[in-house]
């Protein structure tokens, strides 16, 4: 007798995410019975792109990466869930591993690992690979959670956990100037993050964790194997993270 396959619901939060969309709901198409793109009314042609697949196309002011990720739940039609962001793909190997884990369902969910792309160099060392995401669960097994703009779903089991095999293909930035552009916002947002956390910067902090965070990376986690953009990419470690507490102290002086 063979076991029924669940229904898995395809979960993406879009803005402007024109140039690798179209890989990440090809990818899905075989694996989901549907996709949900829960989009922040995005100005270039991702609803476009998305009429040419067969999702359900919801627009929403963003609330936040770990708020508009829980409202996007909150719209799939089934209990299982498969969530990515829209410059994200599986790879052939982690489609078949999906595909056979919906008909041998076990954990309450599944992590994979992310391989990053940058400036067209898949990265294998640093911070960045193994990327470790839990991108497959049960909808009533967690939550989104974490600080901004850091997501992660959390189990309230963390020890029903299981691994699927195949990377997750990630496009994450183009170009070098793209890159410093993030590294800009998203050391504001994990300021206002760690601020309203009650958390606090200090000269020790401002001093000690960016350079802890470039010599892990670089030099413990092997980030020097990727060559020149190992080493952009572990300087921009220490940025995000100087940047970071740089803020969060002048936070809290105008406080």
């Amino acid at each position: 007798m063979s076991i029924p396959m669940i229904k898995l619901s395809g979960v993406i939060i879009t803005y402007n995410e024109e140039k690798h969309l179209e890989k990440c709901l090809r990818s899905l198409q075989d694996v989901v019975d549907e996709i949900i793109v829960v989009d922040s009314y995005s100005t270039d042609r991702t609803p476009e792109i998305c009429k040419a697949f067969n999702v359900t196309f919801i627009q929403q002011e963003f609330l936040g990466y770990i708020e508009q990720k829980n409202f996007a739940l909150t719209q799939a039609s089934y209990d299982y869930i498969l969530s990515l962001d829209g410059d994200e793909a599986l790879s052939e190997e982690l489609k078949k591993s999906i595909i056979n884990t919906k008909q041998h369902w076990k954990y309450d969910g599944y992590y994979c690992h992310r391989l990053n792309n940058y400036c067209g160099q898949w990265i294998k060392h640093s911070d960045w690979y193994p990327d470790r995401k839990l991108r497959l669960f049960k909808k009533d097994a967690g939550v989104w959670s974490g600080l901004n703009p850091h997501d992660r779903f959390t189990l309230n089991n963390p020890k029903s956990l299981g691994k699927l095999k195949g990377d997750l293909h990630h496009w994450i930035y183009s170009n070098y100037r793209e890159h410093n552009l993030k590294v800009e916002k998203f050391s504001t947002i994990a300021a206002n993050a760690y601020f309203k956390e009650g958390k606090r910067s200090s000269i020790w902090k401002i001093i000690y964790r960016p350079t802890w965070a470039f010599f892990k990376a670089y030099f413990l986690r092997l980030g020097f194997l990727d060559g020149l953009n190992g080493f952009i990419i572990c300087v921009q470690t220490y940025n995000v993270t100087f940047l970071k507490y740089i803020k969060l102290y002048e936070l809290q002086k105008k406080a």
